[in-house]
């Protein structure tokens, strides 16, 4: 499997709800991930950030990857994706982001993600 192809593997999980599955299957023990909220190193400190995103999800709407490209040589995957998700608090909002990967060993090991905080 290539690297895109993991990649749209990771996105096919969270679309039927497997984020936390996803993770723990294709990030690296090691994993650091970045965005505009902040940074977070280690398998087990990235997962927690992960469950509390989704501690703070009502409902999932949608999921849209609407382009994924790699190369595959250097272990760089880029995706961009948008979701409708429902907050607990009620609001409705449509995110849209730009992650940029790198992968090591056939796992994660870098992940940024750029969106409008």
């Amino acid at each position: 499997m290539t690297l895109k192809e993991k990649t749209q593997d990771i996105y096919n999980m969270i679309g039927q709800g497997k984020l936390l599955d996803a993770f723990d299957k294709y990030y690296a023990d090691n994993i650091v991930i970045t965005e505009p909220r902040g940074t977070w190193s280690s398998k087990s400190e990235c997962r927690k950030h992960e469950e509390e995103f989704l501690s703070m999800v009502k409902e999932f709407h949608g999921l849209e990857v609407k382009g994924i490209t790699s190369d595959e040589a250097s272990g760089i995957v880029m995706h961009e994706t948008s979701m409708d998700v429902t907050f607990q608090d009620g609001n409705r909002v449509s995110m849209e982001q730009v992650g940029v990967q790198k992968w090591e060993n056939g796992k994660i090991v870098h992940e940024r993600f750029y969106y409008q905080n």
